[in-house]
This record gives C-alpha cells, structure tokens and sequence, in this order.
C-alpha cells in the first residue's frame, strides 16, 4: 500500500492520468492525497473532479483557491474570469452533485499518526496545528451550511491580510482562508503579502515565505502544500512543494508520503488553439 500526495492538478485530467500510469497506482491498496485547485485553466476541469469524487475514500483532496472560486461562481455571488475554464462543471448535468461533494472537502488534511498535514497553501507563523485545524473547521462549517452565499461574497479578496481578535467574525474568516488557499509570504506576525506570486527573493520587505518565517509554532511537522508553481525547490526541512506547474506547460508531481521519493510526468494537457493552459 502506497499513498501519494499530488500537486495542482487544475483540470489537467490527462497528466493526472499519466501520472498515475507510471506510479502503477492501484485504487484497491493505495490512496491519493491531493493539495486542491483541482480546476480551472486546464481544459478537463469535470474530468477531474468527476474521478477524485468517485474515488470515495481512497482519496482525500483539500480546497485550494480555484476550487472556491467555482464554488463561488455555482453560488451565483462570483463571476467567470477571463481565462477560466470551469464551465464543463457549471454546465453538466450533475453539477449540482459535484458542487455539493466539492463543498464537504475539508481546508485541512492532517494525519497524525503519520505527522503530516496538507493544505493548499500554507500556515501563518503563529499557528499551532490545533488552532490551523480550528480556523479551518470554522471556514468548512460556513461551506457547508446555508451561510456559503454570504460567505463567497465577501471573504474572497485580498482585504482580509491580517488576524486580531477583535476584528469581525466575517473578517477573521476571510484571513483563514486567504491563509489557507493563497498564502505564499507573511511577516514575522502573520501579516500577509498575496499580491507577490514570484518566486523568493521579489518579495518587498519585511515578508518572507510562510516557511521561513521565524519561530513558526508548527516547525515539528511535516507539510505538504501546492499553489507555488513558480516556487522552485524548497529546501526547508519538512516542508513539500508540489505544484511543479502542470498547468503552466510544467509537470505533475507526486510525493510517495511512505519513502518521500517523487515521480513526475510532464503536462500532457492542452487547450484550444495548441498552447499550454496558464496559471
């Protein structure tokens, strides 16, 4: 029995395929991990969420940015985008099953008998795991509730870039999520930078990668994360990077959780007019 954790897969149904191809991946003994943006810009968006649902519990996916961002358009309170390719989902004829599976996925996948935890971005400096694992039970229990539509509406932007305890509930949430599904830098006190998506060394001071930050309360566990395509290697102990930038014409990762050893295949994907899909 094998587990593998995936990078953004983002609608790139056909090197998901191929990936799993080459890992001999056998739903009756392994299980898959996968760090969310499941869809959008690659051209096989409801390929993809129709084979990770059907997976049952051979897979667990967590919610990246692209994944709310179609929950919020199916809510009726978010449009399309130039460049989205969600419309195979929002069209089919069991969208409303997909979207309702798509709402039950949890923010955060922690294991702890294995002392992993994945997510799709990353987690603010002054973060135990218990409170990570709170803050996304709060987001969940809104995704999952007759609340979403509110929800959607005003917690997606870029506003919400700092925690205190006093500020509204609503404002609290839209941090938590802005941590969990776009994070890349913070300072040293957890405030966000979501406007830079280069690579470490272009960021404006006093921000550092998440994982770099000093004295981050969940430096004993090992993290398993997506979103940074332009990322690169990292080399921080414990901390995965696996969006390796399918979409961008890059490559799909997996990470064997059981020997760390990672098996890639490049992107296979491509959209109308014969270009790579971007970011």
């Amino acid at each position: 029995m094998a587990t593998y954790a995936i990078g953004d897969v983002q609608g790139c149904f056909g090197s998901l395929t191929a990936l799993l191809e080459t890992l001999r991946f056998d739903p009756a003994r392994d299980r898959l991990w996968f760090t969310g943006d499941l869809v959008n810009r690659g051209p096989r968006s409801l390929e993809t969420l129709r084979f990770v649902r059907d997976l049952g519990d051979r897979a667990v996916t967590v919610l990246g940015n692209h994944d709310l961002h179609l929950l919020g358009v199916a809510c009726g309170d978010r449009r399309l985008k130039a460049g989205d390719t969600i419309s195979d989902v929002l069209e089919a004829p069991d969208r409303d099953d997909l979207i309702t599976w798509l709402r039950c996925q949890p923010l955060l996948h922690r294991d702890a008998d294995r002392g992993i935890t994945m997510v799709h971005a990353g987690l603010p400096p002054q973060w135990t795991l218990d409170v990570a694992q709170a803050c996304a039970a709060a987001v969940e229990a809104k995704l999952r509730g007759a609340g979403i539509k509110k929800l959607m509406r005003k917690l997606l932007g870029s506003q919400c870039d700092s925690w205190s305890a006093s500020r509204p509930y609503a404002e609290q949430l839209g941090y938590i999520i802005n941590c969990l599904t776009r994070l890349r830098y913070c300072d040293p006190a957890g405030h966000l930078e979501l406007r830079e998506k280069g690579p470490p060394g272009r960021q404006p001071a006093p921000y550092l990668p998440w994982f770099a930050a000093p004295r981050r309360l969940h430096v004993s566990e090992k993290i398993v994360f997506g979103h940074w395509a332009s990322l690169g290697t990292c080399n921080e102990p414990g901390v995965h990077a696996l969006d390796t930038g399918c979409v961008w014409g890059g490559a799909l990762t997996a990470l064997c959780l059981e020997t760390w050893e990672r098996t890639n295949v490049p992107c296979r994907d491509i959209i109308e007019g014969g270009t790579h899909a971007e970011a």
